[in-house]
């Protein structure tokens, strides 16, 4: 763990007793998620939309097995049938082909967003089909290692936070959201992975 994240730790203890059950809970060590970005990462992430980890991972695995690469030439040059074929929902596919689209025109550059502050690269991102807040915000987080970014309507979020204050029952979720983009800045993102850790934990399988 970096010496960054290490600061964040310690300061978002200091500031949530949540925050700090779950971080004593995971030993202050949380899994922070780095994956590739560009295409296939997006790619990814829209997969990961509403679905559970496990059907995610056999989609992926699937497209994997149908692909020469997941890539927005192959994407762009794939029929709807193969690519449902893949696992890919109706809408999914739409989602992929217009992501595809958009970087193949250049009216989405995935290797400039580094160039962009967090609410502009959020803003470029949302402007193709089937990418919301959510899926924007998990691209900065995991592909681009941002870490005051907060994925609103994240309910393994809520559930491990709730889980955290001992309460019976969950605050809504939009004043879950409200609350961590208000108290954990600037470390929301890594707010973000010390809940997935733990929720990761009481759900007894290893962070991914």
């Amino acid at each position: 763990m970096t010496a960054q994240i290490a600061q964040a730790c310690e300061a978002l203890a200091g500031r949530s007793h949540p925050l700090a059950v779950a971080l004593k809970a995971i030993n202050f060590e949380p899994y922070i998620r780095q994956r590739p970005g560009g295409y296939e990462g997006l790619f990814r992430i829209i997969v990961e939309q509403q679905v559970s980890v496990p059907s995610a991972q056999a989609i992926l695995a699937r497209c994997k097995a149908r692909m020469p690469d997941i890539s927005a030439l192959t994407v762009s040059e794939m029929s709807e049938k193969n690519l449902r074929a893949c696992g890919l929902s109706g809408p999914k596919v739409r989602y992929v082909q217009a992501a595809a689209t958009a970087v193949l025109n250049g009216s989405l550059r995935l290797d400039g967003l580094e160039e962009l502050d967090d609410e502009a690269a959020v803003t470029a991102l949302c402007a193709v089909k089937g990418v919301g807040p959510w899926t924007a915000a998990i691209y900065l987080l995991f592909c681009e290692m941002r870490f005051d970014i907060w994925p609103r309507n994240d309910v393994a979020l809520l559930a491990a936070y709730a889980a955290a204050t001992g309460f019976s029952s969950k605050p809504a979720q939009k004043d879950f959201d409200d609350m961590a983009i208000a108290e954990w800045a600037p470390w929301r993102g890594v707010a973000a992975h010390i809940l997935w850790t733990y929720y990761a934990k009481l759900r007894g399988r290893k962070p991914i």
